[in-house]
């Protein structure tokens, strides 16, 4: 059972989901003048989850942050099921923070956020991705969007809005880079905004570019690019890192407690990235950074390198077997047995849309999803800002 909440993106995310239950709750953020509102729908929110699990009541309840995820997973706990949180960026969310106090157990993906969640038990499992997203061949992918196979793949994308200070900085970077860059060919993810003006920006300098306003193969563009200008978002930080993609970081300059930038420090730190603040981004430094990662093999293989310490192939399997044996599934001898008696497997978890088909909603235990329902469907692109 999946819970998410009316906004745009979370219904995006859902849309032709099959195999499991989708339940919408009406919780709404907490915004400055917004604090009735916020209550209100925390309160029916949780009403409506106690109500839902009074005839159907989970064994586990897992929360991924956000203001959705808390209502239902005090409802569970109430109904007697055991409650688990994931927690994807370096700075919690206050949701997750507030929870980490209730839960029985939780999981992060960066090692620094344990310490700030108040937690009792925390185990560091990484991000989990769906399994569409490993290595490719960057042709084939080039070719499936339009691109020549040959030529070099720079990728931009934003939130899931589009990013605006992405978009302006990289029209202000095109009269360099096309002088410095001829054969770069670009994937250029807008938001629905800025598609028209980039598609003119990139004609006018006589640019190979494919502009999308949004892109759901997102594994294709990332398979297709050579590096990659971003946001800082935990998902799109553990997409990158799971295909192995060097990247300029740009984080959201307005991010919740500006964990954007603390993500991307903490891939910089590792040379994982490179870290570009946008309020001292300048289109010289951008097109310096994108030519480092572009022209020189040895930065850029040493970054993909540094990237593959951040990729946890079994972060999902590891928070699902967690989950698991707290409630006395998948123990000792009888583990492999009680596996396959959950559908789907537990290391399958991050379902694709593609392969989805067939997955029933019975399970030792019903999943209660917050926020990021993105782990288990496909999402637009650049989702994080």
């Amino acid at each position: 059972m999946l819970l998410v909440s009316p906004k745009d993106v979370d219904q995006e995310a859902v849309r032709g989901v099959s195999g499991m239950e989708v339940v919408i709750l009406p919780a709404v953020g907490l915004t400055r003048g917004g604090e009735i509102g916020f209550v209100r729908g925390f309160i029916q929110s949780y009403r409506a989850a106690a109500k839902l699990f009074r005839s159907s009541p989970p064994k586990i309840a897992l929360a991924m942050g956000g203001f959705t995820s808390a209502p239902p997973v005090l409802a569970a706990k109430r109904a007697g099921a055991r409650t688990f949180l994931h927690e994807s960026n370096t700075i919690p969310g206050r949701a997750n923070r507030w929870l980490g106090r209730v839960v029985h157990r939780s999981f992060v993906g960066f090692p620094t956020a344990a310490a700030r969640l108040h937690s009792r038990n925390v185990t560091v499992t990484g991000t989990p991705v769906r399994v569409r997203f490993q290595g490719r061949e960057a042709g084939s992918c080039r070719a499936a969007l339009g691109l020549d196979p040959a030529h070099p793949v720079l990728l931009v994308m934003g939130g899931s809005q589009g990013a605006i200070g992405i978009n302006e900085l990289v029209m202000r970077s095109l009269p360099l880079l096309a002088s410095r860059a001829p054969d770069l060919q670009w994937l250029h993810l807008t938001g629905a905004r800025d598609k028209e003006k980039l598609k003119q920006a990139y004609a006018a300098f006589k640019m190979k570019a494919v502009v999308h306003p949004f892109l759901a193969e997102m594994e294709l563009a990332l398979g297709a690019a050579t590096a990659c200008v971003c946001r800082a978002g935990a998902s799109s930080l553990a997409e990158l890192a799971a295909m192995r993609l060097p990247a300029v970081l740009i984080p959201y300059p307005t991010a919740t407690d500006n964990h954007q930038f603390h993500n991307a420090r903490a891939f910089e730190a590792t040379g994982a990235a490179r870290l570009l603040e946008q309020k001292t981004a300048t289109p010289e430094l951008l097109v310096q950074l994108l030519l480092d990662l572009l022209e020189k093999p040895a930065v850029h293989e040493k970054m993909q390198n540094a990237l593959t310490r951040w990729h946890e192939p079994r972060a999902a399997e590891q928070i699902v077997e967690a989950m698991l044996v707290e409630v006395g599934v998948g123990v000792g001898e009888n583990r492999h047995a009680h596996r396959q008696s959950c559908s789907p497997p537990v290391s399958r978890i991050p379902k694709s849309r593609d392969d989805s088909k067939g997955s029933g909603p019975e399970r030792a235990g019903r999943l209660q999803i917050g926020r990021e329902a993105e782990r288990s469907v496909p999402l637009p692109a650049g989702r994080d800002a």
